[in-house]
This record gives structure tokens, C-alpha cells and sequence, in this order.
């Protein structure tokens, strides 16, 4: 019996739930959302959580800590049909996903379930993501809305301003041809 024995066994050895980890901890820091099954993402999001948790502190310690946790992986970008090396995961971690959770105290991550299934094993299947990107796209689109109705009322009190200016236009043109 299991008890009191934390994490769940995936029906891995203790090295192949490590290198599992590790990778789709990675492949969520470099995709911010990734795919994968109900059980590996409940295990996988606290270990997630904690990471991002050393980014916010951002010192050289907790760098290496996380590289030692993590790995530090290449992040690789196709350009002109060759991969070109554009820094790496932890790189990521602590310049771009740390700093974004700044004033958030927890909850980086959500699991969001998706109604399909796994082909092979009928296996749950579920969206890994992070919190804050959503929410930004969210606020941006908002803000176009009210900058979108902010120039609609502005032509709304634009016209009666040239009608003012045209009558005095009017008596310009008036003294230029009595001249």
C-alpha cells in the first residue's frame, strides 16, 4: 500500500517521471499552453508553480536552482528553413514569465478540460495553461473597444466645431473679395 506516499506513478520508473516532468514543464514555459492528459498535468503543476516562483525572486541562487530542477534546454525557432537558437527555457523563466506574475501570490497555472479523448487509450485530455497571457489579450481588446467609442464620440461633437470655423472662413473669404 501507497500511503502517505505522494505523487502519483504514471507507471514510470522514478527517472522516466523525472525526465517526463522536466520536459513538459519545458514545453509549457516555451509554449505557454500544451496539451497533454488529466493525470500528468495535476502532477505537473505544482512543480510548474514552484519554478515560476524562483523566476519572481529572479536572483543568481534561484537561477540555479531552477536550472538544476529544470534543465535548460534550447528554445530553437525555424528561420529560413533552418533552427536558429533564440535562448533557453530557463532564459524565458526569469526574463519574460517570472516578472509577468509579479504582483499574482499563486494560481500561475489552469487546467482546462477538453471534451475529445485520446486515440489510443481513451485517455482525459486537458489544456495546460498560463494564467496571465488570456487575460492580457482580454484587457487589450476591452481598451480597443473604449478607444474604438472614444473617436465615434469625438465625429459626434466634431461637426458642430468646423460649422463654427466656417462661418468665420466665410467672412474672411467676404473681406479678401470686397478687396
Amino acid at each position: 500500500m501507497r500511503h502517505r506516499v505522494a505523487g502519483r506513478r504514471l507507471s514510470r520508473t522514478s527517472e522516466h517521471r523525472l525526465a517526463l516532468r522536466r520536459n513538459i514543464v519545458a514545453s509549457l514555459f516555451e509554449h505557454e499552453t500544451i496539451s497533454t492528459t488529466i493525470q500528468k498535468a495535476k502532477e505537473v503543476k505544482s512543480f510548474a508553480e514552484k519554478l515560476i516562483t524562483l523566476a519572481k525572486k529572479g536572483s543568481l541562487h534561484h537561477r540555479r536552482r531552477a536550472i538544476s530542477l529544470l534543465g535548460n534546454r534550447a528554445l530553437l525557432v525555424e528561420e529560413d528553413g533552418s533552427m536558429v537558437k533564440k535562448g533557453t527555457v530557463v532564459g524565458k523563466l526569469f526574463s519574460e514569465i517570472g516578472p509577468r506574475y509579479l504582483d499574482r501570490s499563486g494560481g500561475y497555472t489552469r487546467i482546462i478540460r477538453l471534451a475529445k479523448r485520446r486515440l489510443g487509450d481513451n485517455g482525459e485530455v486537458v489544456l495546460l495553461q498560463l494564467v496571465g497571457q488570456d487575460d492580457q489579450r482580454g484587457k487589450k481588446s476591452k481598451s480597443r473597444r473604449t478607444v474604438h467609442a472614444a473617436p465615434a464620440a469625438k465625429t459626434d461633437a466634431g461637426p458642430p466645431e468646423p460649422k463654427e470655423e466656417s462661418p468665420a472662413a466665410e467672412t474672411a473669404g467676404e473681406e479678401s473679395s470686397q478687396e
